[in-house]
């Protein structure tokens, strides 16, 4: 685990590279129980004006959070995790899936000694996550 000594505002963390695939969305399906069929019927998603089915938003925020949690090494340091759902990933019907690219840096040390830590999430080189942050508390 990263200790606070270690680290210092403009630290960039490692970035991740994330596949998901339909695979990935029945699973999330199954364990969320949002079933909308935004998330599975390709007929559906094109009726109301979504590029085809989409990733859940909430699956693409836990993803992009595992930049700061393999960072810190330990997923309980996260004391505060956010973003705003900026834009759909379209998740097409192939063994390949929608490929999501994170990035962090930390952005300041706040009062109580946490971290601040700017999150980016881009599918096809735009955002996806608007706004996204998380507070950290390292030893």
């Amino acid at each position: 685990m990263i200790t606070a000594a270690e680290v210092a505002v403009g630290d960039e963390l490692p970035p991740l590279s994330v596949r998901v695939t339909r695979a990935d969305l029945v699973r999330y399906a199954g364990a969320s129980g949002d079933f909308n069929p935004i998330h599975w019927n390709e007929r559906f998603a094109r009726e109301v004006g979504l590029p085809g089915v989409i990733a859940h938003g909430m699956l693409t925020m836990a993803l992009a959070g595992r930049v700061v949690t393999d960072w810190v090494g330990d997923p309980g340091a996260v004391v505060e995790y956010g973003v705003r759902f900026g834009r759909p990933v379209p998740v097409p019907d192939d063994d390949e899936g929608a490929l999501v690219e994170v990035t962090g840096k930390v952005a300041k040390v706040l009062e109580d000694g946490t971290f601040r830590v700017h999150v980016t999430a881009a599918f096809e080189g735009k955002s996806v996550l608007g706004g996204a942050f998380a507070r950290v508390r390292l030893p």
